[in-house]
């Protein structure tokens, strides 16, 4: 079964959404990821809600090449995340034809959370917007177990997204991923890396968002991992490689991320 292939802005961060969607087109892939609001002080994000004339750009190069945004990324719902304020985000996502909003937990007060997560679900359905909280090692919920049972906790409009990388590390169960219903598995990230744990915090930071490897490539069970999703979800590849970028050119993990994931794919019956 054909599954829509997304490249995840990570992967090519330092092009700006209109450069990115024409790499995208031109490797091979279906759609593209997002990010415009900044994650950390030394990435940068892409705030088409304010900046008119990027959003024309980026809207003529989806045109140009055919190719659709799936989602956009990421909102930090932190203790005081003030949902009204990203109204104009969400009209953005609306805007480009977005399908799913990527959220983080970044506040430790679960129930908070699960509150603030269902508000902004219910925020971004009014705009045919899903929400898919991602979770992370480093962050409670720190494994899928959690992370279910707070998206459950928030309500029926809230998603999970899962990552190759996070799941690994978390050491998350594939039990529980077969388990999660398919109305809350919206799309999951694929990636590639080396498997040797423990890991320490600095590690886990820099493999994530610098140093991951193209599926295929690392130790991960990507086939394990992929036999417990939905043979129809859609995969953002998510593949920063920052060395490797620094060295040839923001564009150069796109086609090798790309060139890894069919393999993987055709891999399996």
């Amino acid at each position: 079964m054909t599954r829509t292939l997304s490249l995840a802005h990570l992967t090519a961060i330092d092009l700006a959404p209109p450069a990115l969607i024409r790499a995208a087109a031109e490797a091979g892939f279906d759609a593209v990821g997002l990010r415009l609001i900044r994650v950390t002080d030394t990435s940068p994000g892409y705030p088409l809600m304010v900046d008119t004339p990027m959003m024309r750009e980026t809207r003529a190069a989806l045109a140009d090449t055919g190719l659709s945004v799936h989602d956009i990324e990421f909102v930090r719902i932190e203790p005081g995340t003030d949902v009204d304020a990203l109204e104009p985000f969400l009209d953005a996502g609306a805007t480009l034809g977005a399908r799913e909003v990527v959220v983080a937990p970044y506040d430790p007060d679960l129930s908070r959370l699960a509150d603030r997560l269902a508000e902004f679900a219910e925020r971004a359905a009014t705009r045919s917007l899903g929400v898919s909280m991602e979770f992370f090692p480093w962050t409670p919920p720190r494994d899928l177990d959690a992370a279910l049972a707070l998206v459950t906790q928030a309500g029926p409009r809230a998603g999970l997204l899962v990552d190759a990388l996070h799941f690994d590390r978390s050491e998350s169960s594939l039990e529980t991923l077969r388990r999660v219903p398919r109305e809350r598995l919206r799309f999951a990230h694929l990636s590639d890396a080396p498997v040797h744990p423990p890991y320490s915090a600095d590690e886990l930071f820099h493999t994530a968002r610098e140093a991951r490897l193209p599926p295929r490539e690392g130790q991960i069970d990507l086939h394990a991992f992929l036999d417990a999703l939905p043979p129809d979800l859609p995969l953002g590849v998510e593949v920063p490689m920052a060395a490797l970028c620094a060295a040839e050119g923001p564009a150069a993990a796109i086609p090798r991320a790309f060139a890894g994931t069919r393999r993987l794919l055709g891999e399996r019956p």
